[in-house]
């Protein structure tokens, strides 16, 4: 059927050619007949032709095997990432985990170098009077200082009342009589003659009544000795303050509360050898009694950044912190939850750098810090 339709194909386009050719050479008698065979359009719209009728399908044929599969193609582009998710709920919170044992102690570390002193605080407020303390014992008796300048001269006392008139003495003998005068006259008396010599004792004479009893001098020598003593016992006072004074300047670092000095060397020591070393310097571990004397500490911590022992224990009654004098604490500043004897071994107290307290061991190495 197929064959046959290009044949007739064939043929039409073979004669149209020669009807072109024959139009070149009378084409006022071939127009007419080109339109008839080819249903040429007139120039007015006619009636349009009926369509043809449509071939049949032919048969299919059969399937063909598959071809090779074709190389594999180069991956494409990766795609922009898409845009972030919005962020989840926070999981709710795990319940804590036991504490872990207590690892084990590391060597002591290095001590670093003194940093530079801070600027003195401004003096706190004047805390209430403590109660005296009981009179401690006679220090050791002090170098002799050097010999005082020696003193002006006092002023000149009062003129003493005049003394009485002493007794008269014995007459002379009369001298030998002058030669007489020219004329006879009576001559100028001469000069006294030369005093003779005493005469022989008289008698006693009956005694006097008895005069008044006079004052006795020993009054005015005991109340110069107690002067002496008086003056004995300043002198010491003042060259065993003077020694003091010295141990404490060579104390390096220090803070001063009204007549109370805070010192320290910059070291770690144990309880026991702080102790020892402020014993040996002549003072003691520090003993903060008021507010003013505490924050006096907390700068002197701070500018070492170190956590320096007081004085106060509880080594006698557990919980109960005195001074080494025996005496209940006149004033405390522990930190929150404290003090709570960790361990069952916390018997002394640590200053932290921000003032607040803590009972820690007496093993432990904290600053030392003295007080004079």
């Amino acid at each position: 059927m197929l064959l046959l339709s290009l044949s007739a194909l064939l043929l039409l386009t073979m004669s149209l050619g020669s009807l072109g050719a024959q139009m070149k050479t009378y084409p006022q008698r071939t127009e007419t007949n080109i339109c008839t065979l080819v249903l040429c359009s007139p120039l007015e719209n006619g009636l349009p032709g009926r369509d043809g009728r449509d071939g049949r399908e032919g048969p299919r044929g059969e399937k063909g095997d598959p071809g090779l599969p074709g190389a594999v193609g180069q991956a494409g582009v990766p795609g922009p990432l898409g845009p972030v998710g919005p962020k989840g709920d926070n999981g709710s919170a795990g319940e804590p985990g036991p504490q872990g044992d207590p690892g084990p102690r590391g060597p002591p570390g290095a001590s670093g170098p003194a940093g530079r002193e801070g600027p003195s605080g401004s003096q706190g407020n004047v805390g209430p009077q403590g109660k005296p303390g009981p009179k401690g014992e006679a220090g050791p008796k002090g170098e002799v200082g050097a010999p005082g300048l020696q003193g002006s001269a006092g002023t000149g006392g009062p003129t003493g009342p005049k003394g009485e008139r002493g007794a008269p003495g014995e007459r002379g003998a009369p001298g030998s009589a002058g030669a007489p005068g020219p004329g006879g006259a009576v001559g100028s008396q001469g000069p006294p003659g030369a005093r003779g010599p005493p005469g022989p004792k008289g008698d006693r004479g009956i005694p006097g009544d008895r005069g008044p009893k006079g004052d006795s001098g020993l009054s005015d020598i005991a109340a110069l000795r107690q002067q002496v003593e008086a003056l004995q016992g300043q002198v010491q006072r003042l060259q065993a303050g003077f020694s003091q004074y010295k141990k404490v300047e060579l104390f390096p670092n220090g803070r001063g509360v009204g007549e109370k000095i805070f010192k320290t060397s910059g070291f770690e020591k144990s309880f026991e050898d702080a102790q020892l070393v402020c014993t040996q310097a002549g003072g003691q571990v520090a003993s903060p009694r008021s507010a003013a004397e505490n924050t006096a500490l907390e700068q002197l911590v701070s500018a070492h950044n170190k956590s320096a022992f007081l004085s106060m224990t509880d080594t006698k009654t557990e919980g109960k912190f005195i001074y080494p004098t025996g005496e209940p604490l006149a004033y405390s500043n522990w930190a929150p939850g404290e003090p709570n004897n960790n361990g069952g071994a916390e018997n002394c107290v640590e200053i932290f750098t921000n003032g607040k307290w803590n009972d820690k061991s007496c093993r432990e190495l904290r600053l030392v810090v003295c007080e004079f």
